[in-house]
């Protein structure tokens, strides 16, 4: 079983920027008014913030950052780990992570690191940078969690182009003895992981002339093979099965209950798979905020942007437990218990 209990690692603080170029579903093109609103009000996603072709995850990842830094009141010097979790890096090579070291203006003894694992990836980040600060050999790590994952599908998708929106969030770890242990449980079903995946362009299926044919699927999906493809109902199936195990597991195994968790923060893929999340486990609404009618599916950036844009009075002001959920590409889902104490949050910028 791959699971983690990290001790002496404390969450700092959480901020978030998406591109101010807010869409509702009526204005992508793609529905007419009424398929629109069916839309809002079935999956639950009435905007999103999409970035124009200028701006990219790092973009959105550095003002963040730079806000964030100042918020905690940090010296850049101070910083000694840099992670980077994306699947919209600024290029195939060198790592993203690197780039932001120099524009961040981190020090060379930074190290760096970039982290490809979608809606996981916030899960994925906190466990290795604190895994990294556990023993006190570096005390204080950046996470910069984000994606630019409207460019990544065919503009024509119906299936794809209404869930997601663009994001950029950032996160302070830092080494503390007094801090509760953050626990974390990952798992991996790589059988299915043409589920979720963008066939042309790695180096299975380069980039082709036939990288770039559109074909009609039926019900509103057209794409190429270079764009990221969605299989609704295996992912569907995969989501409200699996990780609702998991979350039940990790609950039991270190005796939390809907009583004693503050909040439930599962990852906002859309209203249908996180209402049956809820149903299944029995959660209390009133601990399980919802922002997907605000962003849409951020991806990775879900669970922080769920931590500033629904908590940040309470999680800078009060101790929390939260229990938190991702699932995705992989296929992969995690759970993750995390006991905070004042955490910093600065409000979330449009730029």
């Amino acid at each position: 079983m791959a699971q983690w209990n990290i001790k002496n690692v404390a969450l700092r603080g959480v901020t978030g920027t998406v591109p101010n170029n807010p869409k509702k579903t009526i204005e992508l093109g793609l529905f007419t008014k009424e398929e629109a609103d069916i839309f809002d009000n079935t999956v639950g996603i009435k905007k999103r913030y999409v970035a124009t072709e200028d701006i990219c995850a790092s973009d959105l990842c550095c003002d963040a950052a730079e806000r964030l830094i100042a918020c905690l009141g940090w010296e850049k010097e101070s910083i000694d780990v840099l992670i980077f979790e994306s699947v919209t890096g600024d290029y195939r090579t060198p790592p993203t992570s690197s780039i932001l070291q120099h524009r961040l203006g981190l020090p060379m003894s930074t190290f760096v690191m970039d982290i490809p694992m979608g809606c996981c990836g916030c899960i994925y980040a906190i466990n290795v940078a604190a895994n990294l600060l556990t023993t006190g050999n570096v005390k204080r790590a950046l996470l910069l969690v984000g994606d630019t994952a409207t460019r990544m599908g065919s503009p024509y998708d119906r299936s794809r182009v209404p869930l997601f929106g663009d994001c950029g969030t950032a996160l302070a770890l830092e080494y503390d003895t007094s801090a509760h242990d953050i626990i974390i449980d990952f798992n991996t079903m790589g059988s299915g992981y043409e589920a979720l995946m963008t066939p042309h362009g790695g180096f299975r299926n380069p980039i082709t002339v036939e990288s770039f044919r559109y074909e009609d699927f039926g019900n509103g999906i057209i794409r190429s093979p270079k764009d990221t493809l969605i299989n609704g109902m295996d992912v569907f199936a995969f989501a409200i099965s699996r990780p609702p195990v998991s979350i039940k597991k990790l609950m039991e195994k270190y005796g939390l209950n809907t009583e004693n968790v503050d909040y439930f923060l599962i990852h906002q893929a859309n209203k249908l798979i996180v209402d049956r999340i809820v149903k299944k486990l029995r959660l209390p609404l009133e601990k399980t905020p919802y922002d997907l009618q605000e962003f849409g599916n951020l991806g990775g950036c879900s669970i922080p942007m769920l931590m500033v844009y629904n908590l940040a009075s309470e999680i800078e002001n009060r101790p929390l437990t939260m229990v938190c959920s991702a699932f995705g590409l992989g296929l992969t889902w995690g759970t993750m218990i995390l006991r905070t104490d004042k955490v910093k949050i600065d409000n979330i910028a449009y730029v």
